[in-house]
């Protein structure tokens, strides 16, 4: 539980229900979700995020609030998941925290600035870099298509824009838009998230399929219009992309 001390005592209170409400709303109270995030905040607040750590069971379970038993589970659980790496040694275990469990940190702290900081626009800057070729195939598939006009607005141009970050892009999960998966004669395509975002005025979304290998410093970028063309950019050069 996140609690700022120079807050006042009925902010928090109302700070508590509103994490406690999101939680129980999205099912993490019963997934374990809640706890996995509680878990990774206590370990990174130990430098886990930077370097390995050395953890003793006893004294960690205590920050946990919990038996020695049941932050061993949490932690072979965040582990599984991959958001930990683990070297269990004589004296003990060293810890560190993952990319994975990096982002997820990252995602919920986005949650919380939106909870408690005036609306701002999330701005991301990459440089323009060729992607592997495969983006006009799957854009032109009637399945994906018809979802992009319904739920994005446009038929997009067969091709994508990719750009490479300097950090990785965590969008709000809120703002996702789902595009389902679909299965045709011969094979079964994968669903893929969608965030709408402005491109120096051109509405596009940044997609990202849910079964994918790509960096999270990558991101793919979908629009009516051909982005390199319109933009006059080539591989190299920066450009800000604003979610909506």
């Amino acid at each position: 539980m996140l609690f700022y001390p120079w807050a006042s005592l009925t902010r928090n209170i109302i700070y508590w229900h509103i994490i406690h409400d999101k939680h129980l709303k999205n099912g993490w109270l019963k997934t374990g979700s809640f706890m996995e995030v509680e878990t990774l905040k206590r370990l990174a607040l130990m430098g886990a995020n930077r370097e390995q750590v050395s953890l003793s069971s006893s004294i960690f379970a205590s920050s946990l609030g919990t038996s020695p038993q049941t932050a061993a589970r949490r932690l072979t659980d965040l582990e599984d998941e991959g958001f930990i790496t683990r070297v269990v040694t004589s004296e003990g275990q060293r810890v560190r925290i993952t990319e994975k469990g990096i982002l997820r940190l990252r995602q919920e702290f986005l949650d919380y600035r939106k909870v408690f900081e005036e609306p701002h626009s999330i701005v991301v800057r990459g440089r323009v870099t060729t992607g592997l070729g495969e983006g006009q195939y799957y854009i032109s598939l009637d399945g994906y298509r018809r979802q992009f006009n319904q739920k994005l607005g446009f038929d997009p141009f067969p091709g994508t824009l990719n750009l490479k970050l300097s950090e990785p892009f965590v969008p709000p999960e809120q703002d996702a838009i789902r595009i389902e998966g679909f299965r045709d004669e011969n094979r079964t395509f994968g669903g893929c998230k969608c965030y709408k975002v402005n491109v120096r005025g051109i509405r596009c979304a940044i997609i990202r399929p849910e079964r994918t290998s790509y960096s999270p410093t990558l991101v793919e970028i979908i629009a009516p219009v051909n982005m390199r063309r319109s933009l006059g950019v080539g591989d190299g050069d920066e450009v800000e992309v604003t979610l909506e």
